[in-house]
């Protein structure tokens, strides 16, 4: 039975302080009254927190927090109950210690059902634990004791079973709480002097020291040592990866073999820890379309059945049917048909560094029949190196590397990364760039030395009224081109090069395999470039020299005829992952744009993880409408079998248990999915290791 989330101990641990997450009971319903207008429903929750199906939610938080009092009432009942047939098989004459040993086993293990009953009525609603509440007061107004004692009992279990199941939010939390460690040791002074505080104590731009084996607490960056750092529990690769000084860590992943001093770059709900535990919260807090459909008529449902037992009461005067009937339909197995399957995605795409900030986006990604890709980044490396220099007229290789070197210098972009790499192999001392300005997909201008300087794309270069020379097409084929620009005239181009993803061919196929009907590519690189990526990967069509505007127009016009996924680096590609019916940011680790801009993030930038998505999308769909089936024929034919007498109250009970059990368990088959991919991953590790 999962404890309740100790909130206090999130704030100390993980250097994530934890945000009140929306209450849910057992079927999974929310009890957040913030919500936006949509998850409200026609019978709203009081604050008190009670389910239809009757189970205690922890208002304000998650987790349930009478589990353990219902663990020994079913056990103390189960025993009394027990006993009571023991004593009547045993010992005949003791018909009067049995029949007391079962009353007291009965009213032990209807006590926590008929508490929450009451409380619901106090509160002025009817729920379906009325039913089943009805239905042990009527056995045990008939003197039924053991009848009644085994019906709660099936009953109290159930409720158990689902708490345990739906508190999937919960126990993810408290995983990655576990993750970071309660302590840093903070580095002072001049000899960095070693001081052992609190996470929570850690603020940016404080200096820590992690040893190898131990946890990073916050995110930070390597400012003295290299190690190798098992990223697993964020990204769900299996392999490690290396760390140098400038490299950037995450809280919750490990550092494996060296000794690293670190700048504290991002603390508390910041860190990338902190966004997933957020990310994973509200997915599980988000409804389907089904459950919201469910939630909207649960309201009518027991008075429906409450009059049903009225009618078979008063045709048949036969109390046992009305017991049968009250306690078969109690739907638990209808409502727990979506959560237990959304649960189990959830965590199967977790544990694959795939996090889906609400479910609905889940359900969505089995709908896709069209993909449109950005290129670098995505299907490329994105790691871009120079191939060429080409000064014009008088302007020599060094001189244009250091105008666009310099320019540059305040960029991120690919581009600008790998001619800032180019310079500092070349050892050029760059000059300092003021009034740097960059415009997203074009290029960069800034001032050198007084003088500006423009480094971008042809057409921008033409619309900011610098004239570019022609050249030979021949001699920039198949590279990306930048021009450079000093006081309006030209000095030459930089042709760069980038390299596909080696992973990139066999997730076209895949995503053909699952009948992905169009595949497409916009990029801002150039026809040939792009023409030549989109040949190797077979892409149904590609759009060049696109701008961000330009790939917004382009996801509008697929969304006209398919249901598009939109694929990117989460950057520059934000208005057109937000464009797209779902956007999927790849490499989202550490970015705060990818995470926001996407509807889902993928915290590696391996592109198994897309087909794998769209796979276990279908795989849920399927088994929550398996769920569904089963629910629903489980308790419409008890109902038709219990009106007519072909069933008793006891097997209603059993097989009302036993019906949520086989929901739980087939939902369950969703958690390892994906598990080929982590294998794969495993063997390849193993392989690199060996000498």
């Amino acid at each position: 039975m999962a404890e309740e989330l100790d909130m206090n101990k999130a704030n100390v641990q993980g250097g994530a302080a934890a945000a009140a997450a929306p209450a849910k009971c057992a079927c999974g319903h929310d009890h957040d009254h913030d919500h936006e207008h949509e998850h409200h429903h026609d019978h709203d929750h009081e604050p008190g927190g009670f389910c239809p199906c009757g189970h205690d939610a922890v208002s304000g938080g998650v987790g349930h927090d009478r589990a353990m009092g219902r663990i020994f009432f079913a056990l103390l009942g189960g025993i009394l109950t027990v006993n009571s047939f023991l004593l009547e098989w045993a010992l005949p004459e003791q018909a009067f210690a049995a029949s007391i040993s079962a009353l007291f086993g009965a009213f032990v293990l209807a006590l926590p059902i008929i508490i929450t009953a009451i409380k619901d009525l106090v509160n002025g609603k009817v729920y379906m634990n009325e039913l089943v509440a009805l239905a042990i007061l009527a056995a045990l107004a008939s003197a039924d004791f053991q009848t009644a004692g085994i019906i709660a009992f099936f009953l109290l279990l159930t409720i158990i079973i689902e708490t345990r199941t739906a508190s999937g939010a919960q126990r993810s939390i408290e995983e990655l709480i576990k993750l970071t460690p309660n302590t840093a040791r903070k580095l002072s002074g001049d000899d960095n002097s070693e001081q052992e505080v609190q996470v929570t104590e850690l603020k940016i731009g404080d200096r820590i020291r992690v040893r190898p084996g131990e946890n990073f607490p916050v995110d930070a960056r390597i400012i003295a040592g290299e190690s190798t750092v098992n990223q697993a529990s964020i990204t769900g690769e299996s392999l490690p990866v290396e760390k140098s000084v400038g490299s950037d860590v995450f809280a919750g992943t490990q550092n494996l073999t060296g000794l690293v001093d670190l700048e504290v770059t991002k603390v508390g709900e910041d860190t990338t820890l902190g966004k997933v535990k957020d990310m994973i919260l509200q997915a599980e807090s988000s409804r389907t379309p089904v459950v919201r459909i469910i939630d909207r008529y649960a309201g009518y449902y027991t008075p429906t059945v409450l009059m049903l037992a009225c009618v078979t009461w008063w045709f048949t005067e036969d109390i046992s049917r009305v017991i049968t009937l009250m306690v078969i339909a109690c739907p638990c197995a209808v409502v727990l048909a979506t959560p237990t399957a959304v649960v189990a995605a959830v965590a199967a795409a977790a544990r694959l560094g795939i996090f889906i900030k609400n479910v609905a986006h889940l359900e969505l990604a089995s709908k896709i029949t069209a993909f449109v890709f950005d290129k670098t980044g995505t299907l490329t490396d994105g790691l871009l190196s120079v191939v060429k220099l080409n000064p014009f007229g008088e302007v020599t290789p060094a001189e244009l590397l250091m105008v666009a070197g310099s320019a540059e210098r305040y960029s991120n972009h690919p581009t600008a990364v790998a001619i800032q790499k180019l310079a500092e192999e070349a050892k050029l001392e760059l000059d300092e760039a003021t009034e740097f300005q960059e415009a997203p997909g074009k290029g960069v201008s800034a001032k050198i030395n007084g003088v500006p300087c423009l480094i971008g794309r042809a057409n921008w270069m033409s619309d900011m009224g610098v004239t570019v020379p022609e050249h030979n097409a021949s001699e920039t084929e198949g590279m990306s081109v930048v021009y450079v620009a000093r006081d309006g005239k030209v000095l030459g181009w930089i042709g760069f090069k980038d390299k596909l993803r080696r992973e990139a061919p066999a997730m076209i196929a895949d995503l053909r395999r699952l009948g992905v009907r169009y595949c497409a590519m916009v990029t801002g690189d150039r026809q040939s470039v792009a023409e030549s990526v989109a040949a190797q990967l077979q892409i149904d069509e590609f759009k060049s020299e696109c701008l961000p505007e330009g790939k917004v127009e382009f996801v509008e016009n697929v969304k006209k005829n398919s249901r598009v996924a939109v694929v990117g680096d989460g950057v520059n590609d934000a208005p057109a992952l937000a464009e797209g019916d779902l956007g999927i940011a790849m490499g989202a680790i550490g970015s705060d744009i990818a995470i926001n801009s996407a509807s889902i993030a993928l915290m590696t930038n391996d592109l198994r993880r897309i087909p794998m998505l769209v796979f276990l999308s279908r795989k849920s769909r399927m088994i929550i409408n398996q769920n569904l089936l089963f629910g629903m024929l489980f308790v419409f034919g008890g109902m038709i079998l219990s009106v007519f007498g072909w069933m008793t109250p006891i097997w209603a009970a059993v097989l009302h248990a036993g019906s949520t059990l086989i929901i739980i368990f087939n939902s369950a088959r969703l958690v390892r999915t994906g598990e080929e991919l982590t294998l794969e991953e495993n063997l390849a590790a193993a392989e690199t290791e060996q000498p």
